[in-house]
């Protein structure tokens, strides 16, 4: 049961006012109120997740495709990276919805599935880009030799394309588990053939034939053995780091790119373990003790896709930079189109005031 669910009997217990006593009354308002509370201040940090959080994703991509020089085959899978985040922050206005209103779903089957899928693609997306990232670092600095035929922008382009495909994939199922159905099991009392409650969800099928447990473990297969390829990966670099001279100009540079790489990772797991782990509770049980953990863990997933571009600004010098100098070319196009407004329309104000003869 959902918090929405549970303000849903509040509003049905308030149509039977003349049924209950006075102490009643008292308690359900303040149940009313205080879900009331959380849910403005979920949508004011949803709200502010998504306008951040797609300004600096956006951002990003056009730091990539803009400044030739930050191309690399780190940045390509961050700007990539940067397009899975995109597509997760412009679901939020659903998830927002169904926060508020989580029946009767107003899109119809087709969209259910489609947006759950997407959203699922893209966490496996973003997952799968952080692990090949930072197994590409794990080349460059522990095997250079090596790196210096297998890490090329093309084949990066390439493996960016399957990571896509392959997540792609994986979240097909998605498709057959979720729709609208009617929700079951309730009484909806003596307004029973006016209350529409279809809800988009998983189904009983999903449910039933053991699908719903099987992607769950999928789901959570994907966060743990990144996780433990991530450990390790990121243990050797260190090691190699620690062993060569510290003088070198070329380590110093790979040191800041592991820094930040380490910045986002730490951050992937901090926000990204919550979710996983509500989830897989939400899935055991019935629901109804976890409302606030899971209101919280999905808080830190929207913040994980909005996080992203504000590390970069912090860690690298170089993302830095390239921001400032986007930001500075725009400022002064944008000069200097007001400028040549300006003396087009002085000039007409001249010519109009002083006429021909």
């Amino acid at each position: 049961m959902s918090l929405l669910e549970v303000a849903a009997e509040c509003h049905g217990c308030t149509m039977n006012f003349f049924l209950i006593s006075d102490r009643a009354k008292v308690s359900v308002s303040d149940k009313t109120s205080s879900i009331l509370h959380i849910l403005v201040c979920m949508t004011i940090i949803y709200i502010l997740l998504m306008i951040f959080g797609l300004l600096g994703n956006i951002l990003t991509i056009l730091v990539v495709w803009l400044r030739p020089h930050m191309r690399s085959c780190t940045y390509l899978y961050l700007s990539s990276m940067a397009v899975s985040d995109i597509l997760i922050l412009l679901l939020l206005p659903l998830d927002l919805y169904k926060l508020w209103r989580p029946r009767p779903w107003p899109l119809g089957d087709l969209a259910c599935k489609l947006t759950m899928f997407l959203s699922e693609c893209c966490t496996f997306c973003t997952i799968l880009h952080i692990t090949f990232l930072s197994l590409e670092r794990y080349l460059v600095v522990c095997w250079p030799f090596t790196a210096k035929t297998l890490v090329t922008q093309r084949r990066t382009r390439t493996i960016i394309g399957c990571l896509w495909l392959g997540a792609a994939v994986s979240a097909a199922p998605v498709l057959v588990m979720v729709g609208v159905e009617e929700v079951g099991g309730e009484d909806p009392g003596e307004f029973e053939g006016e209350v529409d409650t279809r809800e988009c969800r998983c189904t009983h099928y999903a449910s039933s034939s053991g699908l719903l447990s099987a992607m769950m473990i999928l789901s959570n297969m994907y966060f743990l053995v990144p996780l433990c390829i991530l450990g390790l990966v990121y243990s050797l670099i260190g090691r190699t780091l620690w062993l060569r001279s510290h003088n070198n100009r070329r380590d110093q540079s790979q040191r800041h790119t592991i820094r930040m790489l380490g910045v986002i990772v730490l951050a992937f797991v901090l926000c990204w373990l919550p979710f996983h782990v509500g989830r897989t509770i939400l899935t055991l049980s019935d629901g109804q003790e976890t409302n606030y953990f899971n209101l919280v863990s999905s808080v830190l997933y929207y913040l994980s896709a909005a996080l992203n571009p504000l590390l970069y600004n912090v860690v690298s010098t170089r993302y830095r930079h390239a921001v400032r100098s986007i930001v500075r070319t725009h400022s002064h196009a944008q000069s200097h189109r007001q400028h040549t407004l300006s003396l087009a329309s002085n000039s007409w104000r001249h010519s109009t005031s002083h006429p021909p003869y």
